[in-house]
């Protein structure tokens, strides 16, 4: 008798139940599985443009085709953990698979190298504007290294976490993710990921503003100053899209600091997901409408169609 209560409780604690499946858990993991899943396709499309229109074969195209490439597998690594968590929330199971933490890992590092990607636009526009005589900033080489530094930053912080077990295995959401307490792992990832890369596009931006603004007051540098307004510009783009982010994506801001403070709030952190994951998709939206290249190719492709479709 107590041989069969052992067993029973061993395959309880194993592969136990999650108990009461909340109505609101599945339309939110479908949500953030639909979201990873345009992700992923908006990304291959930009990818394959990229790939075979030759206009596209520049140095500012290889910064967008690092960002659409990190937000490929940040899209890919989110729709694992999405698929993953709703069929736990489907056959009501508590099951964590050897896969859990390096999704979790791979998730922020992709994140960091999303965010990146938007400092190396900012800044390539800003040695253009500033620095036009500086051929070595604007050459393929050069940006590459630029691209491979921010994987490397994006790959280390993270791993931090790994050997001190930072990144657990949360049972309320059925995810892996950093615990939610002051420590280096989360000070790291959330300065390394977030702060750094926005403070610098930020102080870039402030910078050329104010190159703009100085060379203004000398007619006589006049291709300069048209120069400079133009990657201004471009600049401007970028600092709105980093605003939609933090907007889009405030509720997943909040429901991780209140979770410092009550434990209890973990259980949200699906909606801080799925309201991450629709930044991303909003982000990629909105690099279609600004990248020049993308959008001429499709509106080509889109004219043809149209005359053939005509008599």
């Amino acid at each position: 008798m107590n041989v069969t209560i052992t067993l029973e409780l061993y395959i309880f604690s194993n592969n136990s139940t999650v108990g009461l499946v909340e109505s609101w858990f599945i339309p939110t993991n479908i949500f953030m599985i639909i979201c990873s899943a345009l992700i992923i396709i908006l990304s291959i499309i930009f990818l394959f443009i990229i790939i075979i229109d030759k206009t596209c074969h520049t140095v500012p195209m290889l910064l967008m085709t690092n960002t659409c490439f990190a937000a490929l597998v940040l899209g890919c690594t989110v729709l694992t953990v999405g698929v993953f968590v709703l069929q736990n929330d489907l056959k009501q199971q508590d099951y964590k698979d050897p896969l859990c933490i390096t999704r979790a890992y791979l998730i922020y590092t992709a994140c960091g190298i999303f965010n990146f990607s938007f400092t190396l636009q900012s800044l390539y526009r800003y040695t253009i504007a500033v620095y036009p005589s500086r051929l070595l900033f604007r050459s393929f080489r050069c940006q590459t290294s630029f691209i491979c530094l921010t994987w490397i930053v994006s790959i280390i912080f993270p791993s931090e976490c790994i050997p001190t077990q930072e990144i657990v295995y949360v049972v309320e959401t059925h995810m892996c993710q950093a615990k939610l307490h002051p420590s280096v792992c989360i000070i790291c990832g959330i300065f390394c990921n977030f702060n750094l890369p926005i403070s610098i596009i930020i102080f870039i931006y402030l910078k050329l503003f104010r190159y703009v603004k100085q060379t203004g007051k000398n007619a006589a540098a006049s291709n300069s100053l048209a120069r400079a307004k133009r990657e201004l510009k471009a600049i401007r783009r970028i600092v709105i899209l980093i605003i939609t982010l933090i907007v889009i994506s405030f509720p997943y801001l909040i429901i991780v600091t209140m979770s410092f403070i009550q434990p209890s709030m973990k259980r949200y952190a699906r909606i801080a997901y799925a309201f991450f994951q629709l930044s991303n998709l909003s982000a990629m939206i909105y690099l279609f409408f600004i990248t020049t290249p993308l959008k001429e190719f499709v509106m080509k492709r889109l004219r043809r169609k149209s005359n053939v479709m005509t008599p």
